[in-house]
């Protein structure tokens, strides 16, 4: 038999991503259409199992399916309902052609340990082999030597299937930013691949890049305006597709990053002001999500990220700001330990010192900073211990200026 290329591998989610479209009435408009990451309002009736597949209906895609023993109906039914003995099974009876993509599946799915060979494959399916190859490199930890094969990938799908390239791009960007971290090269791999994903209809796939492409501008920024403004606009791109009911966790990062480049930005205008004001509420947003049972890294970090802003937000009620940091230090002291993490503890501490100074709670905030600043000491942190001498020497001389 002969395989209909291309086909849409790899660009829909899993198990839609695997599947093949035989030839037949219709068909062949329908590939044009998902080729370019566009699902048409309606699919000819010999292609209702991938459009439930779509839909993530996966026993009913099964179902559609019944009867059908043509090599790829059994390929495919294999993607949507596998198991180890139907793919030792099909191993030996599909035909050639269909083989190496059933390796992949197999691989993909745990019911082999070793990644297809590419062979003499091209276009897509050979993307699909080097991207399984890739990742055998990336589950051990070995991501250096997973770029070329990410990269060959790229190569062989860029023609046929720029869809699908553009999400091997991504891929791409991510590894290397592990590996080399964030770079220019690397903010120009991932527009490219948006530029790629433009005309599609795969709005999940181009706001996970626009979240990657601000995470990189932000790293980059080293503080500067011009960055940290671009990975705003790219948070604030990611945001109309990450919302909370339908994407929390990406949508809790996107306002978390959002709130700390915010916060990063040169204070240099009046407008600065107003950007402080929505930097509290992304991330009063984000700790909707993160909550201290579910995301306790995350709601620390969120929280006192917080709790700092509120301390300098301008505003015309700047003591309950204050009283309300105070709170929130609390709860990040009452669950973190100054055991496991007392440098960090002591952090939190004097944060928290600053604002009880700045309501005039003199004497709490001498017993948090007095906690802190042997912690300091030991730990090597001269700067630190020594903000911490300076503000106890302040509250000392506004002690003695309110003396009778």
């Amino acid at each position: 038999m002969k395989l209909i290329s291309p086909q849409p591998l790899g660009i829909f989610p899993l198990p839609a991503g695997y599947l093949l479209l035989p030839d037949g009435e219709g068909v062949q408009t329908v590939r044009t259409s998902l080729m370019q990451g566009i699902v048409p309002d309606e699919l000819p009736p010999s292609l209702r199992y991938y459009d439930l597949a779509l839909n993530g209906q996966i026993d009913e895609a099964e179902q559609a399916l019944a009867g059908d023993e043509s090599p790829i109906g059994r390929y495919n039914r294999f993607v949507l309902r596998s198991s180890p003995e139907a793919f030792a099974r099909l191993r030996q009876e599909l035909p050639e052609v269909l083989r190496p993509l059933l390796a992949v599946v197999g691989y993909t799915l745990g019911y082999t340990d070793t990644p297809p060979q590419a062979g003499d494959l091209s276009g897509e399916q050979r993307a699909l082999v080097l991207m399984a190859q890739a990742s055998d490199h990336l589950e051990q930890q070995r991501p250096v030597e997973a770029i070329p094969l990410i990269e060959a990938a790229i190569q062989a799908a860029n023609t046929v299937s720029p869809i699908l390239a553009a999400q091997l791009m991504g891929t791409l960007a991510e590894t290397r930013r592990e590996v080399e971290g964030s770079s220019y090269a690397l903010i120009q791999l991932y527009q490219a691949a948006l530029s790629k994903l433009e005309p599609s209809a795969l709005e999940e796939v181009k706001a996970e890049q626009w979240l990657n492409l601000g995470i990189t501008y932000q790293e980059i920024s080293a503080g500067q305006r011009q960055g940290l403004v671009e990975a705003v606009k790219c948070y604030q791109a990611a945001l109309y597709v990450f919302k909370k009911e339908t994407h929390p966790d990406h949508f809790a990062l996107c306002q978390t990053n959002l709130a700390l480049a915010y916060l990063t930005m040169p204070m240099k205008e009046a407008s600065d002001q107003l950007r402080m004001g929505i930097a509290v509420q992304s991330l009063r947003e984000a700790l909707e999500i993160y909550r201290p049972d579910t995301h306790p890294d995350q709601w620390a970090s969120a929280q006192l990220n917080l709790a700092n802003a509120l301390q300098y937000l301008p505003s015309s009620h700047p003591a309950e700001n204050l009283a309300q940091a105070v709170e929130l230090y609390e709860e990040i002291l009452s669950v973190r330990s100054p055991i496991g993490d007392p440098v960090g503890f002591a952090r939190v501490q004097a944060n928290q010192a600053n604002a009880l100074a700045h309501l005039g709670i003199f004497d709490h905030a001498q017993t948090k900073l007095n906690q802190a600043l042997p912690i300091f000491e030991l730990y090597g942190d001269a700067e630190a211990a020594q903000s911490v001498r300076d503000l106890l020497a302040q509250i000392a001389a506004s002690q003695e200026a309110e003396a009778p």
